[in-house]
């Protein structure tokens, strides 16, 4: 468990925390698993609103550290599964930009060969 002015600094940094629908969502989490976690103290929590409408914000290493000591086969799959979702995404990213760049590449070399050749 993360001391008191770990988890006061970890709720300002940015992606460390967030909702409840998004835990329930990334780790097929139910209400009741995250009122547990918060009950036993194994999840911190805050209490958000958007247009009126509360949610829980919740510190996303503890949700994480709570499904893999306590949660079941299935939650942990799902969170493999998420995480495996996330790479692919960044590398098709990635993949994207590299294309983009030797696009480029190519014009830039085309229109040096172009300029050397017409001196």
């Amino acid at each position: 468990m993360m001391e008191d002015h770990e988890v006061n600094s970890t709720w300002f940094k940015k992606g460390a925390t967030f909702s409840d629908k998004s835990a329930r969502k990334e780790f097929g989490l139910t209400q009741k698993d995250i009122f547990e976690g918060i009950e036993d103290g194994k999840l911190h929590y805050r209490i958000n609103s958007v247009f009126g409408n509360l949610y829980y914000r919740l510190i996303r290493s503890e949700v994480e550290t709570f499904i893999e000591k306590y949660g079941s086969n299935d939650l942990k799959k799902k969170k493999i599964k998420n995480e495996l979702a996330q790479a692919n995404k960044e590398l098709k990213k990635l993949k994207n930009q590299v294309a983009t760049l030797e696009l480029r590449k190519a014009g830039l070399l085309s229109n040096l060969d172009n300029l050397e050749n017409s001196e």
